[in-house]
């Protein structure tokens, strides 16, 4: 398969990298799961492919040569809700924290491990299929029944104050998406109180008491540094 092959039943994955080395390593991992590629070097290149091939998922580095990547996430949000999982160089918070509050769904840091980069594709590629998030949402033994308000942990139920639920279904809608401090403060609690980042540390703090076997040690709500959470997803 070519990386510009493309065929009715493979996920589509468009890169964006203006590396020759990093689209090459990109489609031999790639091709070798059977996802059908394709390329571009730089940020206009990438916009024009996004519109004529459909893709699942997005794979965009930041610094492209024409247009930053921040400008790409923009002007692909203003008409596509697709996935677009962020891989760069760039490891400082802001530049992380920009990219997610632009419309980016995920963030990795080059250089990145495989099989985290196919986890991420895996949960990008179910949330792309699943826009509206199941009545029962269940991981790892955490069960969320959004009909019914309903929360347990290995069957065993769990009681949750209106704020915590709130939060976690906000998380579970997203799960597997990285959500920033500003996007949960906003949702949950408004735009005043965007300054208020302590709302949101002792909420999750407080969750992580309830659902976690080691709230130090989470394995449902992961903190990505400086960034916000993630609710993780069973790969």
């Amino acid at each position: 398969m070519t990386a510009d092959q493309t065929t009715d039943n493979l996920p589509r994955i468009l890169v964006i990298d203006d590396e020759l080395a990093i689209r090459r390593f990109l489609h031999t991992v790639l091709s070798s799961e059977e996802f059908s590629l394709h390329e571009a070097e730089n940020g206009h290149a990438g916009l024009a492919s996004a519109a004529a091939f459909r893709p699942d998922v997005i794979l965009l580095d930041l610094g492209l040569p024409d247009l930053d990547g921040i400008e790409v996430i923009t002007r692909i949000r203003e008409w596509s809700p697709v996935p677009i999982i962020v891989l760069s160089v760039r490891d400082r918070e802001n530049d992380k924290v920009a990219a997610l509050d632009a419309g980016a769904d995920d963030y990795l840091t080059k250089p990145f491990g495989v099989g985290e980069l196919l986890a991420r594709i895996r949960a990008a590629l179910r949330r792309s299929v699943q826009q509206v998030p199941e009545p029962v949402f269940t991981s790892n033994g955490l069960a969320v029944d959004l009909n019914h308000r309903q929360v347990t942990v290995d069957g065993c139920d769990v009681q949750l104050t209106p704020t915590e639920y709130d939060l976690l279904r906000l998380l579970v809608t997203h799960a597997g998406k990285v959500m920033t401090h500003t996007q949960i403060l906003k949702q949950i609690w408004g735009v005043a109180y965007l300054e208020q980042p302590h709302l949101l540390r002792v909420n999750i703090s407080n969750l992580r008491r309830k659902l976690e076997s080691d709230p130090s040690r989470p394995q449902h709500i992961i903190t990505e540094p400086g960034v916000g959470y993630r609710l993780r997803l069973k790969y």
